[in-house]
């Protein structure tokens, strides 16, 4: 079998070190000696090599980050390539300091991440947000609306770029061809965050990945789908509409000035799997073992929505979702089966389970998953819930704009009681958790529609993420 590992340098300088016997005198602090102090320590910190005075000098005489970077480019077929170890919340915020001024306007859509709306407030960008359509037979979002992305490029004329987020949280994908040639024709860059995409573009009957179909700029995380370390992430862009320089400085202006080396080194490896024929193999294997669970789960009654309920190319095949409510049963009483047998997953609330797949996924775990979801169905007591009120709101919602984001964050605030919100204007971010995108943002008037759907999102099971009080019995509006 050929070594895909061996097309990986940082990876390579990493194998080398740690086979290595030195004695460093460079941070981290553990020096790779934990051992001395704990064994259990050792394991969790013996496989820590940093970037300076690991993979390369403290110089960087090798330049064995940048050799990793080119290769990365050429992969995906970019003309600038950067892997972050600060996850796709570095990368998201890099490329919105990159594209405009203070004031300037940026379409996004409501779907973006938490870390593209501090993006914006750090980049001083005025938002206009996007909504997504959503699939009625499942209550799931179908992407963006191309008349309506088409409408808002118009209505706003200068507008310094098009943040899509491809795909969905659910694996579901816009129509990302007619988007790109709408924003193109009148020379606005598209910026798609393809956190949860990573895996495209590579094995047969994937959608393709957004570079190969004209994106600007590409964010990827590759802890999500691709076998990464936490916080491993990708930015990609092509600079016909983006200022290189700009981009530099804007990527080093969060980055962290102590690198860590292991992660870097596992978005190589992973780099290095996706070009190789064992990656396309395990991807081909994955989508497979998913469309047999899918249907495994549709006999019990769980919509479950798959790649050939969409357009080709819209939707993820190794994305499995199961919508629960139409076989009478819980979400939530499912993953509590599931976390019983040492399976937790990514996401659940009382309507919806969503089992993360990966590339690091093979027959064996997707048996063990399988077996246990069947059991899970059989045992689950029957439960009277409705189609997922919290899922369609979290989709469809706008407010009103009050202010922009950084002048939220910077205002006066005070708290009020959840009763008192209505009208007010939110002074901070609140979004269900997972996935993480916002029902309320800062500069916006809070709606009656707005506490519904949170309320929705609480009592349905979700966490509550990023709000002052997450019991959402009061909330900071500005003063």
């Amino acid at each position: 079998m050929t070594d895909w590992l061996s097309d990986a340098p940082l990876f390579n300088a990493w194998r080398e070190f740690v086979s290595a016997d030195s004695t460093p005198f460079t941070i981290p602090g553990h020096k790779r000696n934990a051992w001395s102090l704990h064994r259990d320590m050792a394991r969790l910190l013996d496989s820590d090599v940093p970037l300076y005075g690991g993979l390369d000098s403290v110089k960087l005489t090798s330049g064995v980050l940048r050799t990793a970077e080119r290769r990365g480019a050429e992969l995906w077929g970019a003309a600038w390539c950067r892997y972050s170890t600060g996850g796709s919340t570095h990368a998201n915020q890099a490329i919105c300091l990159a594209l405009g001024q203070p004031g300037d306007t940026v379409l996004v859509s409501r779907t973006a991440h938490r870390s593209t709306l501090l993006g914006l407030v750090f980049a001083g960008l005025r938002p206009v947000w996007l909504p997504t359509e959503v699939d009625e037979r499942f209550g799931v979002p179908s992407g963006l609306s191309v008349p309506a992305v088409e409408r808002a490029l118009d209505d706003n004329p200068g507008a310094v770029g098009l943040l899509c987020v491809e795909p969905s949280y659910l694996g579901t994908i816009s129509d990302l061809p007619k988007i790109i040639e709408a924003a193109h024709r009148r020379a606005v860059p598209v910026v798609v965050d393809q956190a949860w995409g990573a895996h495209f573009g590579f094995a047969p009957d994937y959608p393709e990945h957004a570079v190969a179909l004209g994106a600007d700029a590409v964010v990827m995380s590759a802890h999500k789908t691709l076998p990464a370390y936490s916080q491993a992430s990708i930015l990609l862009a092509n600079l016909e509409r983006i200022d290189p320089d700009r981009l530099d400085r804007a990527f080093e202006a969060a980055n962290t000035t102590s690198p860590a080396g292991s992660i870097l080194a596992s978005i190589d490896a992973s780099r290095a799997l996706l070009a190789s024929t064992e990656g396309v193999a395990r991807l081909s294997d994955i989508a497979g073992l998913v469309a047999d669970i899918r249907t495994a789960v549709r006999s019990a009654g769980v919509l479950s929505p798959g790649p050939t309920d969409f357009a080709l190319g819209r939707f993820d095949p190794a994305k499995l979702v199961l919508l629960t409510a139409p076989a009478g049963r819980s979400g939530l009483d499912i993953e509590a089966s599931l976390l019983e047998h040492g399976l937790p997953v990514e996401m659940a609330d009382r309507d919806t389970v969503v089992p993360l797949v990966s590339m690091a996924d093979d027959g064996r775990s997707m048996a063990i998953l399988r077996h246990e979801l069947d059991e899970a169905l059989a045992a689950g007591r029957e439960t009277a819930v409705a189609r997922p009120v919290s899922v369609a709101a979290l989709w469809r919602h706008t407010a009103p704009q009050v202010c922009t984001p950084r002048q939220a964050f910077f205002a006066e605030h005070e708290i009020v009681g959840l009763s008192e919100a209505v009208g007010r204007t939110s002074a901070e971010v609140i979004a269900p958790y997972p996935p993480g995108i916002p029902i309320m943002m800062p500069g916006e008037q809070i709606t009656a529609d707005t506490l519904s759907a949170l309320m929705a999102s609480l009592r349905a099971g979700s966490r509550i993420a990023y709000a002052a009080d997450p019991s959402l019995k009061s909330v900071q509006v500005l003063s």
